[in-house]
């Protein structure tokens, strides 16, 4: 099974992304019945999206997981549905890596209010809890540039009617991120690549 994992540069003041980390260990993974491929997205609106589907288009993948973070969590959260806007709040003072900010914007215009998953969340869920690995489903990607790539990789699969099993999941902080923010919660990287084991099995092996 062709395999396409995604995750994001650092952004908003960080020095480093855990999902990056994690991308570049899970490439070294000899998985038996997945190929890996894997692709570094920009934290820029859009861009994330055009790099990905260009991506997609030459892999040709069978699954698209795409992974960010989600500082604050406490566990590993896969994604249910992904909306159709763009927004950084007014009050806040978040951007994106290169200072776009947009408001009340659609990711596709004509797109539908909102997509979901093609991955087998609960089952996924289910696994890594199994595999005491802290996991929940979640029900909002947000507005940012995760929830722009999710949502993006959907409607790309929804147009072209392609059998891709794709979506997104958010990562909590590591264990590094923490280091200076004693309240911050965090997952070792070594959970957190385990997790991301467990996804990809349950992609080759479903149930």
């Amino acid at each position: 099974m062709k395999i396409l994992i995604t995750a994001f540069e650092p952004f908003g003041g960080d020095e480093i992304n855990p999902t990056q980390r994690l991308l570049e260990d899970i490439a070294k993974e000899s998985i038996q019945g997945a190929e890996i491929h894997t692709l570094l997205l920009p934290v820029v609106f859009d861009a994330c999206s055009e790099k990905l589907i260009a991506s997609i288009e030459s892999v040709q993948p069978d699954a698209v997981v795409c992974c960010g973070l989600a500082s604050g969590r406490t566990s590993i959260t896969p994604e249910q549905i992904a909306i159709n806007l763009k927004e950084v709040p007014k009050e806040s003072a978040i951007a994106d890596n290169n200072g776009n900010r947009p408001y009340n914007e659609a990711v596709n215009p004509d797109g539908p209010d909102g997509l979901f998953t093609r991955l087998p969340v609960r089952q996924m869920v289910e696994v890594m809890q199994q595999q005491g690995i802290p996991a929940s489903i979640s029900y909002s990607a947000g507005t940012f540039i995760c929830n722009n790539t999710m949502y993006a990789l959907l409607d790309y699969i929804r147009l072209h009617d392609l059998p891709i099993a794709g979506g997104f999941v958010h990562f909590p902080a590591s264990q590094d991120m923490a280091v200076h923010k004693p309240s911050l919660p965090f997952l070792s990287h070594e959970t957190m690549l385990l997790g991301l084991k467990v996804i990809v099995g349950t992609l080759i092996r479903p149930n």
